[in-house]
């Protein structure tokens, strides 16, 4: 077979290719339409930053597509307004930037700036989205939070509760009269199956105060006289156990416990192994007179 010519097979080539470019264009429209991403991957707003609400103080960056003029980090104002070119002060103060974005935008649009506007706001640096945690935590202080920051999660930048921490903290919140409210929120619940978790979601401003659980004290004929974590229903000899059990000469038939009466005056008394002990109770474990 003769060999196929060069100028045929240039024209072949060239008409593949017009042939794939026209049906292109025809199943998108237009040849000057650009290529959309996948869904898949089209940018993700992160979502702490998403679900955040601007305060003053806040800083924020502001950029306007096409417009670098207008571009730059904002502080939010006292008065919870960010202050912009063209449009001056706009309030923010309790939306997210998502929502802060929308207003720019349409504020831009209706004050005849820009025909189409784009608008991103990105938290910075925030001093409204922290939480203080206090009370009996390694480390006091004030933390971020996200929308979908847990209550282990913010404990756990606080360094974790200590050994004296109680099982039922609270998250204080002020209502929109100023008044704080204390919601008790179980953390025992969390390893208790039959319990229903606690979904308190937080924002800036809350408090999460970690009290100190009950004690009681116990010393004498025990391994390790201390004062101790009261657990519920904790009884005598459960206690003898906690500080170690007895000594070589203790005696757990010879127990006093000295506590709180009614009055207000210190009552002693012998103490069986089954009795409850109660909330600052002292335990006296004594020698075996045997």
């Amino acid at each position: 077979m003769a060999p196929v010519p060069k100028f045929r097979l240039s024209s072949l080539v060239w008409l593949v290719s017009a042939l794939v470019l026209t049906f292109v264009c025809a199943s998108r429209g237009s040849a000057a339409e650009p290529l959309a991403l996948p869904a898949r991957d089209a940018p993700q707003m992160d979502a702490p930053a998403a679900s955040a609400q601007l305060g003053p103080g806040d800083t924020v960056a502001v950029r306007v597509f096409g417009q670098t003029d207008m571009d730059g980090n904002i502080y939010v104002a006292d008065d919870g307004t960010l202050s912009l070119p063209l449009v001056g002060a706009i309030q923010v103060a309790g939306l997210s930037p998502a929502q802060a974005s929308l207003k720019i935008e349409k504020a831009l649009k209706d004050g005849a700036f820009l025909v189409n506007p784009h608008v991103t706001v990105t938290l910075v640096a925030s001093v409204n989205q922290l939480v203080a945690v206090l009370g009996e935590v390694r480390t006091p202080g004030r933390y971020q939070v996200a929308g979908n920051t847990t209550i282990f999660q913010l404990l756990a930048q606080a360094g974790g509760v200590t050994a004296l921490s109680a099982d039922v903290i609270y998250l204080i919140r002020a209502d929109a009269s100023g008044n704080q409210n204390r919601i008790p929120i179980n953390l025992k619940g969390y390893t208790d199956a039959n319990s229903v978790l606690p979904n308190q979601k937080f924002k800036g401003g809350d408090s999460i105060f970690v009290p100190r659980a009950d004690q009681f004290y116990i010393y004498g004929e025990v391994t390790q006289p201390n004062e101790y974590r009261l657990e519920a229903g904790m009884t005598v000899i459960q206690a003898i156990a906690r500080a170690g059990g007895l000594t070589l000469r203790g005696s757990d038939r010879r127990v006093d416990i000295k506590r709180k009466g009614a009055d207000g005056r210190d009552v002693t008394f012998r103490a069986k192994q089954g009795d409850p002990v109660l909330p600052s109770d002292v335990i006296q474990v004594k020698e075996s007179i045997f």
